[in-house]
């Protein structure tokens, strides 16, 4: 979804139009009340109304995206260059609040210089009441979209702009929390160039996706169908739930599992699930390339995805703390709108350098793994292929699991716990039989509940592997989903209580 073309910057009725099924359009405002003000203030704003065709820097209504009621909020840049006073914030506060009373999804178009100047503190603290009723929002469980639009900045950026679950941008748009005039005003300089561009906010991981606003439509579409489902029946059976551990030893599944050509999770989203919408980075500055984070649907079963992504090169960094904050993002999208988390493990391990020791990798496991055993959303967790150490037992617990036959887990690649044992590496594979490190071995100890076959190797039939493992996926989910939450949460945490007893 990230480019780099050139975009029209569209007023708040063409964005509407845009966006919305054609006259699906209904507005909620009434005439606002604006607090006293000096003639020239009173002026400005006659000359606003005049300029933009609009009563306030705001519309707010609803309508239907794709035939999906849904309500908006949307700048409108050319009424004082978009910016927030009293009468514009309590406007997206009734807003926000009757979008969560009538339980509808809320999209939010802001493109504002901030809190309006004129109206000094009560402006700038107004932000805080749209963040409250925001919040709210969330935490019924409702989604929140945001389309970043050229400028936004100031409050706008540091409230309601920057709290989507899911966030895109306008190609090209200035974003940022300092209004670069200001910086220069007060500097003597202009700020730098490129770092408050939407694009550059995307490769630091700070939002989702850069579109243009004609593509809008078909991202809302796809993101809603997934994060509201309705109803789902559950899942039929599939013939996996009857396999049983292959006879393969730990060593020949580790050897397996390295091959370059064995599919992944990206095969796995692209050949298995019905639809995948992936999202970027923390959004909170960093965007490490060693995990993936996306919206699903598996058959008829919407999930968070989270799991580690096999490196293109070999010079690609191994997963650092940063994928563990990304993944803990994507935990607590989960568990705000009530969707169960797959979580799909295949590392050859976490980070080891100064840079992951520095960045808090081993906090950041600890962290993962008590939002994990604790969530309550349902999970399911996949062993995929590799799983070695910290970065892999990061991504584990869960309600159930699912392993592929040539997967495994182990607290160090063989050849490491070799070195560690025998200071060579030439016993690596006896030790990989000794620690039971293969699906036989997890199966027998009560940690794997489904296995998913590989015919003989998943390398060789990469389309065939990933709908089995699909079909695996859409039946342990909708099987999770089914158990009220008290009794999955007490389960889960009894299933981890009982290994090695």
């Amino acid at each position: 979804m990230e480019t780099l073309q050139k975009t029209r910057h569209l007023n708040a009725v063409e964005l509407i139009d845009t966006v919305l099924d054609p006259g699906s359009f209904n507005s909620w405002d009434t005439p606002p009340a604006q607090p006293a003000a000096d003639e020239k203030y009173r002026r400005d704003l006659d000359a606003a109304a005049r300029k933009s065709g609009t009563d306030e820097s705001v519309l707010t209504g609803e309508g239907f995206i794709r035939g999906r009621r849904v309500a908006v909020i949307v700048s409108e840049f050319a009424f004082l260059a978009g910016s927030i006073g009293q009468a514009a914030a309590e406007r997206i506060t009734a807003a926000v609040e009757r979008a969560t009373a009538e339980r509808l999804p809320l999209l939010a178009g802001p493109a504002s210089g901030g809190t309006r100047m004129q109206e000094g503190t009560l402006a700038f603290l107004a932000m805080v009441k749209i963040t409250a009723a925001v919040h709210r929002h969330r935490q019924e469980g409702l989604p929140y979209l945001v389309y970043l639009r050229h400028p936004t900045t100031g409050g706008v950026m540091a409230s309601w702009g920057s709290l989507g679950h899911v966030t895109v941008a306008e190609p090209g748009a200035l974003l940022g929390f300092l209004g670069p005039r200001v910086f220069e005003a007060l500097n003597g300089e202009p700020f730098p160039e490129g770092v408050q561009v939407s694009e550059n906010l995307f490769h630091k991981g700070l939002i989702d996706a850069v579109a243009p606003p004609q593509e809008l439509p078909e991202i809302l579409d796809r993101a809603l169908n997934i994060l509201l489902p309705g109803p789902a029946e559950p899942a039929p059976a599939p013939e996996t739930v009857q396999t049983r551990p292959a006879d393969a030893d730990g060593w020949a599944s580790i050897q397996i599992s390295r091959n370059t050509r064995r599919p992944d999770l990206r095969w796995l989203l692209a050949a298995g699930a019905a639809d995948a919408l992936p999202l970027n980075g923390t959004g909170q500055g960093e965007n490490d390339p060693g995990l993936q984070l996306a919206l699903a649907r598996f058959g008829r079963q919407s999930c968070v995805v989270l799991g580690h992504e096999r490196p293109r090169d070999p010079d690609t960094p191994a997963m650092g703390p940063g994928s563990l904050r990304e993944a803990r993002r994507g935990m607590k999208l989960a568990e705000e709108l009530g969707l169960p988390l797959l979580t799909v493990i295949d590392t050859a391990g976490a980070a080891l350098s100064k840079e992951a020791e520095e960045g808090g990798l081993a906090g950041e496991i600890a962290r993962s793994l008590q939002d994990l055993v604790g969530l309550q959303s349902p999970s399911v967790s996949v062993l995929l292929g590799q799983g070695a150490g910290g970065g892999a037992l990061a991504l584990l617990p869960a309600d159930r699991i699912i392993a592929a036959q040539h997967a495994w887990l182990s607290p160090l690649p063989p050849e490491g716990a070799s070195a560690i044992l025998h200071r060579t590496t030439e016993f690596a594979p006896s030790i990989a039989m000794q620690q039971g490190v293969n699906v036989t071995s997890l199966y027998g100890n009560g940690l794997v509940d489904h296995i998913v076959d590989e015919r003989p190797d998943a390398a060789v039939e990469p389309k065939d592997f990933c709908r089995r493992m699909a079909q695996a996926i859409e039946y342990e989910l909708s099987a999770a989903a089914s158990t009220p939450a008290a009794e999955r949460v007490a389960r889960r945490w009894a299933k981890f209580r009982q290994l090695g007893r």
